[in-house]
């Protein structure tokens, strides 16, 4: 009975230190950084989606006001029951 409590124990914990961040920015114009930044997000509860939502970084741009986009950048954050995927984007 105790191995099976550490293993569950072990399994929970392994969940919280399993959910992350991953980003890294990517440059795909010659434009300045500039100070503006827009995103477009969505989450998701236990892989289950239900509609659509555009993440492109055209949409993340609309929304954050940007005509010139200098990087775009793709976070996904992952939790225990759900994820949320968001493009950033930055420019003049």
């Amino acid at each position: 009975m105790k191995k099976i409590t550490k293993l569950g124990i072990g399994f929970v914990l392994a969940g919280f230190l399993g959910s992350c961040s991953i980003s890294g920015p990517l440059m795909v114009t010659n434009h300045p950084v500039g100070e503006k930044r827009g995103e477009a997000s969505r989450k998701i509860f236990l892989n289950i989606t239900f509609g659509q939502t555009d993440l492109g970084a055209i949409t993340a741009a609309k929304n954050g006001g940007i005509t010139k986009i200098a990087t775009v950048d793709w976070k996904v954050t992952g939790g225990i029951f759900s994820t949320t995927y968001t493009t950033v984007v930055t420019g003049e």
